[in-house]
């Protein structure tokens, strides 16, 4: 499985030279699974370049959105193969009492804040509303999605292929402001789905010191990005979701106080990173030990 981030900030993007390292654009991330198939991962504004990077020969396409706030949606009117007549994109995403997955969607594509209406796309476009634990397989790949903590109806995603797993949590509140190390697994949101992932991509909007001010807005903040990291056993994880105020200098102070949290949780021998957009990462098969 390959992995390719387009877009790791959140709330809204950031542009500018103060986040020409760890880039401006919203959430979005492409997978390529084993047989060269590709999945995406929400449609914030990462999405645009990575709609002009795909090949034309990429005909079927899949977006699985996290929930529909405007910074994982805000790039699907500018995804180019929705304007192309040869390609089907399937647009999975949270079911809701309220309205349709694409009653939901045509609110953003369509007037006043759109040129077209989401009805008139030239692509073949279909809407699958995910609702609770529910696993389908895309490809050679598994996928499981959970709601999880956060403002809204929100999934995190499980994709597993050929014996590796990625777990996709861009935002999310496990604990709610309580103490992840007071909580039983069972109370902690998302933690059976992250279990074991080979990596997880993880919600770390907040510093410690900024999260009291916005306990409940459904991120979170380094320690217990990391503290659920480690409660869960992932391989390796990709902390996600930069909040829009936090310059590359600014991050790059973090990664030094995650560094040091990771390493007195024990976690010195998996990896931990924050994510950078443009980077490209490979989650290899596990070994199989001998008998």
């Amino acid at each position: 499985m390959r992995i390719k981030v387009w877009g790791a900030r959140g709330s809204i993007p950031a542009p500018g030279p103060e986040t020409t390292r760890y880039g401006g654009n919203t959430s979005c991330v492409e997978l390529t699974l084993s047989d060269g198939s590709t999945l995406i991962l929400d449609a914030g504004t990462g999405i645009r370049p990575l709609g002009l990077a795909l090949p034309r020969t990429q005909q079927r396409i899949h977006i699985l959105l996290t929930h529909l706030h405007l910074d994982h949606i805000q790039g699907l009117m500018f995804f180019r193969p929705l304007f192309r007549e040869d390609c089907e994109v399937t647009i999975w995403g949270p079911a809701s009492p309220e309205a349709s997955l694409c009653d939901r969607i045509a609110r953003y594509i369509s007037a006043p804040l759109a040129p077209v209406d989401v009805r008139d796309l030239p692509a073949a476009v279909s809407f699958r509303e995910v609702a609770e634990s529910l696993e389908w397989d895309v490809g050679p790949a598994r996928i499981r999605a959970q709601l999880v903590n956060h403002r809204g109806p929100t999934l995190g995603y499980r994709i597993d292929d050929a014996d590796a797993s990625l777990c996709y949590i861009p935002d999310h509140e496990p604990g709610l402001g309580a103490p992840l190390s007071e909580l039983d697994d069972d109370w902690i949101s998302g933690f059976e789905l992250a279990r074991g992932a080979s990596m997880l991509i993880h919600d770390c909007q907040y510093t410690d010191s900024e999260y009291p001010r916005y306990v409940g807005w459904g991120h979170s903040p380094v320690s217990d990005a990391l503290g659920f990291a480690h409660r869960v056993g992932a391989e390796q994880v990709l902390l996600f979701h930069h909040d829009p105020l936090h310059s590359d200098d600014f991050l790059d102070a973090m990664r030094l106080q995650i560094g040091s949290i990771w390493g007195a949780l024990g976690g010195a021998s998996r990896p931990v990173e924050l994510a950078i957009e443009r980077s490209e990462l490979v989650l290899a098969e596990r070994a199989v030990q001998p008998a």
